[in-house]
C-alpha cells in the first residue's frame, strides 16, 4: 500500500510507446464499433482501481520515533537505577528482580526504536534491520511473559523464594522470548532504505508464525489471566492471578496482536476484504497499533515507578518504628 498523498502515476514510457505503435496494418473499419456508454457505477471498475492507503509512519514520523526513544531510555534508566541502588525504599517491593528485568526490557526496546524508524535510510542494513526487529520483539515478549509470570506467582514473591527462582526465571523467560522473536528476525529485510518484511513467498510462513505469536502473547495471555482470575474468584478457589497496575502494559500491545493477526488472515486470503475502504481502515489501524506499542517504552517506566512508590509506601508504613529508622539510615548511607 502506498501513501495516499502520492498516488501512482502512469509511466511516461507507456504513453510514448503507445504513440509509436505501427498502425499501418490496421483498418479504421476494425475500429468502427458501436459506442456503448460506460457505467461508472459498475463495481468491477471500482475493484480494478488501485487502492492507496495513507502511510502514517512515514519519513515525517521520524521525530516521534526519536522522542519516544529518548524519553523511554531516560525514564527506563532512571527507574532501573532506583531499583538497583535501591532508592526511595524500593527494596521493599516484592519481586524486585522481576521489576528490574521489566525496566531492562523497556530500556532495550527504547534503544532500538530509531533503528526501525523511517527516514534513516542511510543507517539501514539487512543485519541492522534483523537485529532491530529481534531486540524489539524479544524485549516486548519478555516483558509480557514477566508480567504474566509475576501475576501467577503473586504473594509467593518474597525475599527467600525469589533468590532461588530468579536465575531460572531469567534464563527461561528471556530464552523463550528470544526464540519467539526468531520468525520476524528471519523475515526482516530492507527495501528502498526502509526496514521491512521481505516479500519472498518462501518466508511467508515466518510472517504468519510471527502474527500467531503476537496474537497469543499480546492478546490471549492477558485474556487468559483475566479469565483465570474471574474463574477462581467465582469458584472460591483462591485469589487467582495477582492483579496490579503493571497489567496496564498489555493495553499498549493487545491491539497490535489482534490487528496483526487480522492482517495475516487478509493477506492469506482466508478473510478477503470486499472494498478498498476496508483495506484502508485495516492499514490505518495497523499503523496506529504500532505507534501505540512504541509509546509503551515511555509508559512502562512510569508504571514501574508508580507501582514501586505505592508498594514501598505501604510496606514501609507497616514496619515497626525501629525497622523504619534502620531502613532510613541504610537509605541515607546508600545515597552517600
Amino acid at each position: 500500500m502506498g501513501n495516499c498523498l502520492y498516488p501512482v502515476q502512469p509511466s511516461p514510457s507507456v504513453s510514448n510507446n503507445w504513440t509509436k505503435l505501427n498502425l499501418e496494418n490496421y483498418s479504421w473499419e476494425d475500429w468502427d464499433m458501436p459506442y456503448e456508454p460506460l457505467d461508472y457505477n459498475d463495481p468491477s471498475i471500482e475493484a480494478a482501481a488501485p487502492c492507496h492507503s495513507c502511510n502514517l509512519l512515514d519519513d515525517s514520523s521520524l521525530p516521534f520515533f526519536i522522542v519516544a526513544s529518548v524519553l523511554g531510555t531516560l525514564a527506563s534508566g532512571t527507574v532501573l537505577l532506583a531499583l538497583i541502588k535501591p532508592l526511595f525504599h524500593w527494596e521493599l517491593c516484592r519481586g524486585r528482580p522481576i521489576l528490574i528485568q521489566l525496566a531492562v526490557g523497556s530500556a532495550a526496546f527504547s534503544v532500538v526504536v530509531p533503528i526501525l524508524a523511517p527516514g534513516l535510510s542511510s543507517s539501514h542494513s539487512t543485519t541492522l534491520c534483523c537485529l532491530g526487529h529481534w531486540v524489539w520483539y524479544s524485549s516486548a515478549f519478555a516483558q509480557a511473559l514477566l508480567i504474566g509470570c509475576r501475576a501467577c506467582l503473586g504473594p509467593k514473591l518474597d525475599v527467600f523464594q525469589v533468590s532461588r527462582l530468579t536465575l531460572g526465571l531469567t534464563v527461561g523467560l528471556w530464552g523463550m522470548a528470544a526464540l519467539l522473536a526468531l520468525p520476524i528476525t528471519l523475515a526482516s529485510d530492507t527495501s528502498q532504505g526502509l526496514c521491512t518484511l521481505t516479500s519472498s513467498r518462501g518466508l511467508g510462513t515466518l510472517q504468519y508464525m510471527h502474527a500467531a505469536v503476537c496474537f497469543a502473547v499480546f492478546f490471549l495471555l492477558p485474556l487468559g489471566l483475566v479469565g483465570a482470575k474471574g474463574l477462581k474468584k467465582t469458584l472460591g478457589r483462591g485469589p487467582g492471578p495477582w492483579v496490579d497496575i503493571l497489567w496496564v502494559w498489555f493495553t499498549f500491545w493487545w491491539l497490535h496482536g489482534v490487528v496483526l493477526g487480522l492482517d495475516s488472515l487478509v493477506r492469506s486470503g482466508v478473510l478477503p476484504l470486499q472494498t478498498c475502504l476496508a483495506q484502508q481502515i485495516l492499514d490505518l489501524v495497523l499503523q496506529l497499533a504500532e505507534a501505540l506499542a512504541i509509546f509503551h517504552c515511555v509508559a512502562m517506566p512510569l508504571l514501574l515507578a508508580l507501582f514501586c512508590h505505592r508498594t514501598s509506601h505501604t510496606s514501609f508504613s507497616s514496619l515497626p518504628l525501629h525497622a523504619r529508622q534502620s531502613s532510613h539510615v541504610d537509605t541515607l548511607g546508600g545515597k552517600s
